[in-house]
């Protein structure tokens, strides 16, 4: 081990403005179900140029509401890719429907569009609701993917947790051009934070009004939405069966303050990719692609360990930058290897691609506070451990 500083692979930056913005809503009147989230809301709407943004004190809740709003329940199907967090497949599961899924590309470690029109073809049940995933921050092919859910009568869900502040199409992710939902996480490792928290956006309204009420309870005080139409000024109704899943106005208030800085967020990240694309050349690695029709929000630079140029093993190179003080990860564990998922009848060998991925890939670092100094650390660990 070395007695070199920590360097994770990824944290939040947290500003004085920030500070102060949740300081405020502390010696505010309201920490919850206040002014900030509605604030939130609207900043992430502008940022997506989406209509409508439902925040959440999660993305994995966002993702729920998502497919409740949508009609997944018993009975219904689910597709997504393996390589993601296991909360993009689980969320399928708690609505009662089952899952599955679609093989990523080797190129950009996306949903594979080629994939999904073969699995539909030979498919003697077809989804409710595909979920493609932006990993790393880079887009799907949407265009692809919406085409083809679209002749197929399938709902689309963007697991966009990786990509706030990307773009796809020359259109902001989040805009749903091509899908129903999109989803973001505020989880400390991502672009912007909100300590935890999601986003839902939407260009439906019906959606949104679905995904508002699912997300406290089912409960409303819209005239319009109450059985009683001449309530008393005391009574709710609950209209739906919904959770609690409220983003507090700390949260919010964090969030808001965030976004601000989003576009600076992101241009970093790209400038600190692009050293990384040029100082790491001539080492058995494989870099990450970025597709033209895509400008990555760059949550993770993952790399892969070129098995044909060297004879060191992923294992071998993640412990010597663990013993550097490195603290790389990998992303994400194909999720149908997870036992919990083996004992639903999936196995390794199912989804080769997203598996060859898994074998070879280590995230390295890259967030905002990540400077040259510390970068330069990362490449000549990474050097000395495929020495």
């Amino acid at each position: 081990m070395t007695d070199a500083p920590f360097i994770p692979y990824g944290r939040q930056d947290i500003s004085e403005d920030d500070i102060a913005a949740v300081v405020d809503v502390l010696r505010s009147d309201f920490l919850t179900q206040g002014p900030k989230v509605p604030e939130f809301e609207a900043a992430i709407a502008a940022a997506t140029s989406a209509a409508h943004a439902v925040a959440v004190n999660s993305a994995t809740s966002a993702l729920h509401i998502a497919c409740l709003a949508l009609g997944l329940g018993p009975g219904g199907l689910l597709w997504t890719v393996p390589n993601t967090f296991v909360a993009t497949a689980n969320v399928g599961r708690l609505c009662g429907a089952d899952v599955d899924f679609v093989d990523i590309r080797d190129n950009d470690y996306c949903m594979d569009p080629a994939a999904l029109q073969a699995k539909l073809a030979s498919a003697t049940r077809k989804p409710d609701i595909i979920i493609p995933v932006h990993f790393a921050g880079q887009s799907a092919n949407m265009k692809a993917i919406g085409a083809i859910a679209r002749a197929h009568g399938i709902k689309v869900i963007e697991d966009a947790s990786h990509a706030i502040g990307g773009s796809y199409n020359g259109t902001p992710i989040g805009a749903c051009e091509f899908s129903d939902i999109a989803v973001f996480s505020f989880h400390p490792v991502k672009i912007i934070t909100s300590a935890e928290g999601g986003i839902a956006t939407t260009q439906n309204p019906d959606l949104a009004k679905k995904m508002d009420l699912f997300r406290s309870h089912g409960v409303t005080r819209d005239a319009g939405l109450m059985e009683n139409q001449n309530p008393e000024p005391w009574e709710y109704d609950q209209v739906a069966l919904g959770l609690n899943y409220r983003m507090t106005e700390m949260q919010a208030a964090l969030g808001a303050s965030q976004t601000l800085r989003l576009a600076e967020f992101v241009a970093h990240r790209h400038k600190l990719a692009k050293r990384y694309d040029d100082l790491l050349g001539g080492l058995p690695l494989i870099t990450p692609w970025q597709n033209p029709d895509s400008h990555s929000a760059l949550h993770l630079y993952p790399i892969l360990i070129d098995t044909d140029r060297t004879n060191r093993t992923r294992r071998q190179v993640f412990d010597a930058l663990r013993a550097a003080n490195i603290g790389v990860n990998v992303h994400y564990i194909p999720v149908h290897t997870q036992p919990d998922y083996q004992r639903l009848g999936f196995r390794r060998g199912d989804f080769p691609v997203s598996e060859r991925y898994y074998d070879r890939a280590i995230s390295i670092p890259l967030y905002f506070g990540l400077d040259d100094a510390k970068q330069d650390r990362v490449i000549e660990a990474l050097r000395a451990a495929l020495a």
